[in-house]
C-alpha cells in the first residue's frame, strides 16, 4: 500500500468556466492553504439547480479522498440563509483531526474521504452528507478573519472558499462558525421515486451528460423489479411516443440506432445509444421529463 494521500479540497458548482469566478475561488483556496490540492467535480451544475447538484455529489462523494468537500449552488446568495461546514461520521474519511470533539482516530470511524462539506444551507449538503453516513457536528459559518468580503453576491470567494481552506489545514471549526443543530439544516429537495407496478415502471429523467445519455430515476432493483432480464425488451414511452428498447450491459451491445436500458456507473438506469445521443432520439434534454417502461406481458 501508499502512503496516505494529503488532504484536498473537492470543488463543485454551478459557476460555469466562461467567467472568472472559478479561477477565483481556486486562487484564495491557493493564497490561504498553498499546500493543499483543490480538486475540481464540475462546475456545469444547471444554474441554480440545487436537486441536480446535491444529486451529483452523492454520485460523487463514494470516489473523494480525505479533505473537504466545498459546494456553491446558491440562488439564495446574498439573502439570510446561513452557510454551513458539516462534519460527517464517513466511513470514507477525514481531513486533518477536528476540533472541538473527538478526532476521527478517537471515534474510530475514519477512512481516506472527506471530513467536512461547505456550502450553502438551502438542501446541497443534506444528499451527500446522508450517503455517507449522516452528521457529526454543524456550523453556522462567518467570514474568517483576514478572508476580506468583497460584495454580498460571492460568497463562494468570500466565505465559502476561506472556511474549506482553514478546515482543510485541520483548524478549529469554532473559529470561523458558531455550532449548530445539525437537525436545523435545511432538507433536500424532494426527488420523485420511481414505482413497479406489475410489469410497468413509471420514473422520470434525471440528468442529460454531454453524451446524451439520459439518467432516470430509477436504479438496477427496479429493473429487477419489473422482472426484466438482461438481453429482455421492453417499450419505452414518453410524451405519449413509445420505442421499443432492449436492457444491455454496454453501449457496444446495441445495434446501430437501437435504444438501450443500461445500469451506468452510478447505478442509475438509463436510455443509451451505441455511440449517439439517445436523448435526440427520445426528444429528452432535460430533468423531469415522466418516462414510462412496459415489459411485455
Amino acid at each position: 500500500m501508499g502512503e496516505r494521500a494529503s488532504p484536498a479540497v473537492y470543488f463543485l458548482s454551478d459557476y460555469g468556466t466562461e467567467d472568472e469566478f472559478v479561477g477565483v475561488v481556486h486562487a484564495v483556496l491557493h493564497r490561504l492553504a498553498p499546500g493543499v490540492s483543490v480538486i475540481d467535480i464540475t462546475h456545469a451544475v444547471t444554474p441554480f439547480d440545487v436537486g441536480e447538484g446535491a444529486a451529483t455529489l452523492v454520485r460523487s462523494v463514494p470516489h473523494l479522498g480525505r479533505g473537504v468537500v466545498l459546494a456553491v449552488v446558491d440562488p439564495g446568495v446574498g439573502t439570510a440563509r446561513r452557510g454551513l461546514a458539516v462534519e460527517v461520521r464517513s466511513t470514507a474519511g477525514s481531513a486533518a483531526p477536528s476540533r472541538p470533539g473527538p478526532t476521527g482516530a478517537d471515534r474510530g470511524d475514519r477512512g481516506d474521504g472527506p471530513a467536512w462539506f461547505v456550502g450553502p444551507d438551502n438542501g446541497l449538503l443534506v444528499p451527500p452528507v446522508t450517503a455517507v453516513g449522516g452528521p457529526v457536528q454543524a456550523f453556522a459559518l462567518r467570514i474568517p478573519a483576514g478572508a476580506g468580503r468583497w460584495g454580498p453576491t460571492f460568497d463562494g470567494r468570500d466565505l465559502f472558499a476561506p472556511v474549506a481552506a482553514h478546515l482543510a489545514l485541520g483548524r478549529d471549526p469554532a473559529e470561523v462558525g458558531a455550532r449548530i443543530d445539525p437537525g436545523s439544516l435545511v432538507p433536500a429537495p424532494e426527488v420523485p421515486t420511481a414505482t413497479v407496478d406489475g410489469h410497468i415502471l413509471r420514473t422520470e429523467s434525471a440528468r442529460v451528460d454531454r453524451f446524451g445519455n439520459v439518467a432516470l430515476r430509477a436504479g438496477r432493483g427496479e429493473l429487477d423489479a419489473l422482472g426484466m432480464a438482461v438481453g429482455g425488451a421492453a417499450s419505452v414511452e414518453i410524451g405519449g411516443s413509445s420505442r421499443p428498447a432492449r436492457r444491455v450491459v454496454g453501449f457496444a451491445d446495441l445495434r446501430p440506432g437501437e435504444l438501450g436500458l443500461l445500469v451506468d456507473g452510478a447505478g442509475q438506469v438509463a436510455l443509451v445509444l451505441d455511440r449517439a445521443p439517445a436523448s435526440a432520439l427520445v426528444g429528452i434534454e432535460t430533468a423531469g421529463r415522466p418516462v414510462t417502461i412496459a415489459r411485455p406481458t
